[in-house]
């Protein structure tokens, strides 16, 4: 279970090769995944952490069982950032997954399946980490150049771009497609470097070189490449985020 489609299809096909293992199903929000989990009863579910509508940790929290899966966590975090949680969960995957340490999850999450008392008692244990552990914003981006795919830092980006259904990532040197929705990345970016401007647009206030008034309510920015981008009367209260920054 993960936002990331292109997450999703690499750990689908890798889990693909290994042998007695059939994938149920997967989802892209945290919602969907509680359904899927509540409708096809997996053995093993691997869970992504950070994703929109409900978080990991809220699926977790919010499993109608028994029975429950394991929950074998899949995350881009630092070994550091998930100390506080790792006792509760079966095992844990540092993006990007190596086939060696899947195939060692996997081994482990089988040890435990009809184990219901010990499942259970790792499923709490996760839940009850839900308000003890806050979860970091990405830093990462996904980018698309034709069939290739762009990891970049956040730093990187200048703005992102709604043309219709299409979302642009603006860098200093190209424009690449993203692969979520301006409304997923606005959740998953870390405030206040990152200020929604528009219904259409999402800035990076390191990159600001300009601001100018327009009227009382509007305003025009002027960004390190010297894109500009106008200020929605909606959004001009992030303005004074921006200028107190």
């Amino acid at each position: 279970m993960d936002d990331e489609p292109i997450a999703r299809r690499i750990l689908r096909d890798e889990l693909e090769l290994l042998p007695d293992l059939v994938i149920a199903g997967e989802a892209g929000d945290g919602r969907e995944a509680l359904e899927k989990i509540a409708l096809l009863r997996p053995d093993v579910v691997f869970l992504d952490l950070q994703m929109p509508v409900m978080s990991g940790f809220d699926v977790v929290r919010s499993l109608d069982g028994p029975p429950f899966p394991v929950i074998v966590i899949v995350t881009a975090f630092d070994q550091h950032a998930i100390e506080a949680f790792e006792a509760g969960a079966i095992d844990y995957l540092l993006k990007p997954v190596s086939e060696a340490r899947l195939r060692l999850a996997v081994e482990r999450a089988r040890s435990l399946c009809g184990k219901q008392d010990e499942v259970a008692h790792h499923v709490g244990k996760i839940a009850a980490a839900v308000d003890a552990t806050p979860i970091p914003k990405s830093r990462k981006v996904v980018g698309r150049n034709g069939e290739e795919y762009i990891l970049l830092d956040a730093d990187e980006v200048l703005a992102f771009q709604a043309e219709r259904e299409l979302v642009w990532i603006i860098t200093a040197r190209q424009r690449l497609l993203a692969t979520q929705t301006l409304r997923v990345l606005e959740e998953r970016l870390t405030p206040p470097d990152f200020q929604r401007v528009h219904r259409n647009s999402i800035v990076n206030v390191n990159h600001i070189r300009k601001m100018s008034a327009l009227s009382s309510q509007r305003w025009l920015i002027t960004l390190s490449n010297s894109l500009q981008l106008v200020v929605s009367k909606r959004q001009a209260h992030n303005i004074r985020n921006i200028l107190n920054w």
